[in-house]
């Protein structure tokens, strides 16, 4: 297979900033860049091809290689985020409940963070051990 030029998909979520533009080159519309999708075959955000062809449409099966023949589509996103602000609370659904509800996978994740502002951090978890019957109550 020859190389490809990959054009990611750019979104403008509200706490986004501008380093995406300005430090790393991607380019939108849009005033900010919250974040871009640089491999993603999600139906939110294909990535596409210099030529306008999605990943989805070029890469064959073949090309994904046999470990991705249990999945109904390539279950990979990743992505650059700029966040200036506060991100939302993440919820990462199970597998079976995104297939059902969002017919997705669920999401498994990993971050490398390559720049942080002074001050910056992440939260994980809760403060204190709460129960389900807790958490659900106050959702």
């Amino acid at each position: 297979m020859k190389n490809i030029r990959l054009i990611p998909s750019c979104k403008d979520n509200i706490w986004g900033g501008t380093k995406l533009k300005s430090k790393y080159g991607k380019t939108s519309d849009a005033p900010i860049i919250a974040e871009t999708w640089e491999l993603s075959f999600h139906k939110d955000g294909p990535t596409r091809t210099e030529s306008g062809e999605t990943l989805i449409d070029l890469l064959s099966p073949r090309d994904l290689g046999t470990n991705c023949n249990d999945f109904s589509f390539f279950p990979v996103l990743a992505k650059l985020i700029d966040a200036k602000d506060d991100l939302s609370v993440q919820v990462h659904p199970s597998d079976s409940y995104a297939l059902k509800n969002e017919n997705s996978y669920g999401k498994t994740e990993m971050w490398y963070i390559v720049e942080a502002d002074e001050g910056a951090g992440i939260y994980l978890g809760f403060k204190n051990d709460v129960t389900e019957d807790e958490y659900s109550a106050a959702i």
